[in-house]
């Protein structure tokens, strides 16, 4: 079990979520301001999506990340700051024509995908593990070898943490390979995704397995979508790993209850201390993950 545990508040996501709960931030602003309130709740690291202010809809817009990092950095706060860069892999196929790509489709190289890392160096960003079936219908999430190698190699050169997006035990795999090869530093961070359709399920019992595959000095956080999202803050906790929650997850505090990202946040934190572990803080889960202090 572990007792000193790194809370993630995942604040917005690139899903199709913001007309299903008012509490879905959208705009820089609102983005920022989540950031805010869930370091506030606890959170010792919050996690950046951006979106288009207008469409509502996912973007890889440097500008808005940027604005969202201006923000946070001059409030009260000081959370750890972890951006995805996995905007850019959506492949839509047209499956009477496989090799033309329909609406959906936002396919760009690795490079791009690190746009904002580059100008931003975030402490942490994300490097997805594999090419995955996203959903229902034609639609893949496209992560190659050849692309994680490069992804993990320049996320290194910059100075950031990547946290390894693991969605199915193949993605671990893969993940413990570039370790293997030299492309991580010490430790390794790994976060175990389960539920998303078509990965791994929300299985307690796959989730020990993928603990199992994991490098003796690495760290982890474990987290499930929707309303597997707070038992699993329990289920990575009593394996020794850390914690995710957030609205780019799950919407609900529980039945019919909308949640915010601060009271995902103050639940999950219940959850930890009624276990008889404790928060970390941003600098204490900076010392844990190997980052520099602020």
């Amino acid at each position: 079990m572990n007792r000193n545990v790194i809370v993630t508040c995942a604040l917005t996501g690139a899903g199709d979520t913001a007309g299903k709960s008012e509490h879905v931030p959208v705009t820089p602003e609102e983005i920022a301001n989540d950031a805010i309130a869930a370091a506030r709740a606890g959170a010792s690291v919050v996690h950046i999506h951006v979106r288009d202010p207008q469409t509502k809809q996912g973007s890889r817009e440097t500008a808005h990340y940027e604005e969202v990092l201006r923000l946070v950095r001059e409030s009260d706060v000081d959370p750890v700051i972890n951006m995805t860069a996995g905007m850019g892999g959506d492949y839509a196929i047209d499956p009477q024509s496989p090799l033309d790509s329909v609406a959906g489709t936002d396919l760009v190289n690795q490079a791009t995908r690190l746009t904002h890392v580059e100008r931003l160096r975030p402490e942490i960003c994300t490097l997805d593990c594999g090419t995955l079936n996203f959903g229902e219908g034609s639609q893949i999430y496209i992560s190659t070898p050849d692309m994680m190698r490069e992804g993990a190699a320049r996320i290194r050169e910059l100075g950031v943490k990547p946290e390894l997006e693991c969605f199915d035990t193949g993605n671990v795999w893969f993940a413990n390979v570039m370790n293997d090869e030299g492309l991580l530093d010490t430790p390794p961070l790994y976060q175990l995704c389960q539920g998303i359709p078509y990965g791994a399920p929300a299985d307690p019992a796959l989730l020990q397995a993928m603990v199992g595959l994991l490098p003796a000095d690495a760290q982890f956080t474990a987290f499930a979508i929707g309303a597997n999202q707070l038992p699993w803050v329990a289920q990575s906790i009593m394996l020794g790993g850390h914690v995710r929650v957030g609205l780019e997850d799950n919407l609900y505090l529980s039945k019919g209850v909308k949640a915010t990202n601060a009271s995902l946040t103050q639940r999950a934190i219940e959850i930890i201390e009624r276990m008889g572990a404790r928060v970390a803080s941003p600098n204490e889960a900076r010392e844990i993950l190997g980052l520099a202090q602020h």
